[in-house]
């Protein structure tokens, strides 16, 4: 099933979008490159929110958020309340994060995984259906921008 997938990164992990975006299309995906597009230094949240917003106003229904660790690009697409994004490494956490909590988004770190296991937790994000049941409320709450403490 073909899809349309938004890619941003910043400077560490320009490369390796690059080589997942032609993977991607090359699977029959249509792809919203948001860029950076080369090595000169660029700040990470600045790629982040542009995702997260692609993202919330339907540009794209999945999104690929790279930065050197994956951490900080992550935490600016979460930024947007209807982004959920997950930092994962292997393909279980990917499955697991769109099951359980609707990820709409995936971030990886170009410098703590290869291009492979990149695709292999691509493939298993695409692949895996949100359950809903139990899960729907919980995913719910995560786009409130008000929030109870229990």
């Amino acid at each position: 099933m073909s899809r349309r997938i938004a890619l941003a990164s910043d400077h560490a992990a320009y490369a390796m979008k690059a080589e997942l975006a032609e993977w991607l299309r090359g699977l029959g995906h249509d792809v919203l490159d948001l860029g950076t597009n080369g090595p000169d230094s660029v700040d990470y949240p600045d790629y982040g929110y542009k995702l997260g917003t692609a993202i919330a106003q339907g540009e794209a229904e999945i999104g690929v958020a790279l930065c050197g660790s994956g951490i900080g690009i992550s935490i600016a697409v979460n930024r947007i309340p209807a982004a959920r994004c997950a930092l994962v490494s292997e393909p279980l956490s990917a499955s697991l994060a769109r099951q359980h909590n609707d990820a709409n988004v995936i971030a990886l770190g170009a410098r703590l995984i290869g291009t492979e296991m990149a695709k292999a937790c691509i493939t298993a994000f695409l692949e895996t259906p949100f359950l809903g049941g139990r899960h729907a409320g919980r995913v719910d709450k995560l786009s409130q921008t008000q929030r109870t403490p229990v």
